[in-house]
């Protein structure tokens, strides 16, 4: 089931790929760089943001597994796959406990929030978003 996923990060990676101009792979085979130089100095770090962007929605994505979870083994045996969002559904439809499922979403809301936050406060020494310092 987690590949079902993949196909949305390859296509992002691969527009991120097709971003790198050329120009910066000539320049670097005229100097003498190998295939694995190049990919070091200039494929990675122009596709961090690339790398960046598949990473906060990847987490994004992973905090909200439910559909897997319900339609699979609906909790699994002995709650083995209750995973968060399928206990804040049961909590809302199945026992009716619209306040508590609520303070549970909103805590995942600000979950989500402080852990997409501190992803990129870390990225700001990592992430390169200049072309020409590739």
């Amino acid at each position: 089931m987690a590949q079902l996923g993949a196909g949305n990060a390859a296509l992002i990676y691969l527009a991120g790929l097709r971003n790198i101009p050329e120009t910066l792979y000539e320049a670097a085979r005229i100097d003498g760089a190998s295939r694995f130089r190049q990919f070091i100095a200039i494929t990675v770090p122009l596709l961090t943001p690339t790398i960046l962007f598949n990473l906060i929605t990847g987490v994004s994505g992973a905090m909200m597994v439910f559909t897997e979870a319900f339609i699979m083994t609906n909790g699994g045996p002995d709650n083995s796959t209750l995973f968060y969002m399928l206990y804040l559904y049961r909590n809302a439809f199945s026992y009716g406990q619209l306040g508590f499922a609520s303070a549970l979403a909103v805590l995942l809301f600000l979950f989500g929030m402080v852990l997409a936050g501190l992803i990129y406060w870390l990225s700001r020494r990592f992430v390169n978003y200049d072309v020409s310092a590739g």
